[in-house]
Order: structure tokens, then C-alpha cells, then sequence
């Protein structure tokens, strides 16, 4: 095996210092057959389950319909969607799963895409099996501190896990691209986020795009989750860009459907 150092010795597990919390699940999306199988029987040996596929249409049907593993580990040059694509893809359907960048290409920009795409960890090859398997403890200790699986706000309430959205019992049916926009807002509730913010997070760009389409999203969102006669939760900051929080003195407008023929 050429691809990790093997001239750096491989600290036994037992010696390593970590206890990998029971039923911790990672996807590999690795087209060397070879190394993805070393990959699974490293990190089956410090107690992780495993799973491998090798193409990123297949780690995209994989994980497209449910989330039902802790952490992706994804190689650039993938045959069939590449792994810019694929992290896009996934980052934009599950905000809160962890991804690691483990590829060939260590360019400063390959670095640079692979964070804008939604990386949240890069490791070049050839790689250090023990600096892998502390760079995936690290990951999911991080993610399990910062983010808990539902949020709460006003009575709006949001399941990163199933993907659920409920406001006082009314169950809310968003997009994928409307559930990351909220997601990221109830992150952040109660503080003022940017147009930019919201483009670089959700759209994965670095700046604002070149039309009003984070605008357009927003009123989406907003029309959901304030009903006829809620207190509005999303508000516009003039100048800024958006804001969640509970505000009692602002009610929304829309008319229930049925009063419109009332309203006529």
C-alpha cells in the first residue's frame, strides 16, 4: 500500500487514548478498492462500523434519502459525480453531517473548493493512518458539542436527524434548500445573519450571488413557517439581511385559505 506512509508506525489501539463511542458509522467514498479496504480495517479496529462505496453516484443514493451514518470520508477524483459534487449534494441535505476530504490533491485550491463545497476536515495523501483516525475523533467530538439534533424557537422546532419541521403541532414540508436556510438560521437565532452569510453557507458561494435569489428563498421559508395569525419568526434587518427570534408584538398577515372568499 503506496498511498499511506507506511514507514509511519501505526500507534497500537489500544494506546491511542480514545474510546470510539458505540455504533459511530462512516461512509467512505473511495474508488481504490485497495486502500478502501485498508481504510475499513484501520478504522473497524478502532471500534468504528464501516461502510465503502466506490463512486460518488452511489455515496449520493446512499445518502440521499436518509442519514444513517456520523461522518463522510470522500475522495476528490470520483468516478461517475465527482467529489466537489457530491459534497455540495451532501452538505445541502444534511448540514449537520460531518465530511473529511482524504484525496490525491493537495493544491492550496483543491483545498480551498473542497471548504467552500462544504469540507469540514482536508487530509492529503499519502497520509498518517494514526493522524486519520485522531482527525475523525476530533471531527465527531466537534459536531456532537456544537450542534444538537433539534432546535427549538418560538414554537418552531427542527429535527436535523429526520429532517422534521413542526410549528405548535402544524408539521412544515421544505425543500431541501429551504431546510438548510432555516437549519442555519435557528443555528444562529437571535443574531443578525447577512445576505453573504446565508449565500456562502447555503449556496456555498463567497459572496452574495448576482441576484436576489437568497431574497427569494427566504420569502419561501417565511411563508411556511409564519402562518395566518403567528407571531412572525423571521425578520428582515434593513441593510443587513435576516434575523430568527420570537417577537409576540408582530403577527403575520397571510389569510387562512379559507377566508379568502371572505376577503373577495
Amino acid at each position: 500500500m503506496n498511498i499511506a506512509e507506511r514507514n509511519t508506525p501505526i500507534v497500537p489501539r489500544s494506546n491511542m487514548g480514545f474510546i470510539t463511542p458505540a455504533g459511530r458509522s462512516l461512509l467512505i467514498v473511495e474508488e481504490d478498492v485497495p486502500l478502501a479496504n485498508f481504510l475499513s480495517r484501520e478504522l473497524h479496529e478502532s471500534s468504528f462500523s464501516v461502510d465503502l462505496v466506490y463512486d460518488g453516484e452511489t455515496a449520493w443514493s446512499t445518502l440521499r434519502e436518509q442519514r444513517r451514518h456520523d461522518l463522510l470520508i470522500v475522495e476528490l477524483n470520483l468516478p461517475k459525480l465527482d467529489g466537489l459534487t457530491l459534497l455540495k449534494r451532501v452538505r445541502l441535505a444534511h448540514p449537520r453531517l460531518p465530511m473529511m476530504v482524504l484525496t490525491a490533491r493537495s493544491r492550496v485550491e483543491d483545498k480551498v473548493a473542497a471548504f467552500q463545497s462544504g469540507a469540514d476536515d482536508f487530509l492529503a495523501k499519502p497520509f498518517s493512518v494514526m493522524e486519520l483516525i485522531v482527525r475523525v475523533h476530533a471531527l465527531l467530538r466537534r459536531h456532537s458539542c456544537l450542534i444538537q439534533n433539534t432546535s427549538s424557537v418560538g414554537g418552531l422546532t427542527l429535527n436535523r436527524e429526520e429532517r422534521r419541521v413542526e410549528r405548535n403541532g402544524r408539521r412544515i414540508e421544505l425543500t431541501p434548500r429551504e431546510f438548510a436556510i432555516l437549519e442555519f438560521m435557528m443555528r444562529n437565532a437571535g443574531r443578525p445573519v447577512s445576505r453573504a452569510t446565508l449565500a456562502e453557507e447555503v449556496w456555498n458561494a463567497p459572496s452574495r450571488p448576482p441576484t436576489n435569489i437568497v431574497d427569494v428563498y427566504m420569502k419561501y421559508v417565511r411563508d411556511k413557517v409564519d402562518g395566518p395569525g403567528e407571531p412572525r419568526l423571521i425578520h428582515t434587518i434593513r441593510g443587513i439581511g435576516y434575523e430568527l427570534r420570537e417577537d409576540w408584538g408582530m403577527t403575520s398577515t397571510k389569510l387562512d385559505p379559507s377566508q379568502w372568499a371572505a376577503s373577495a
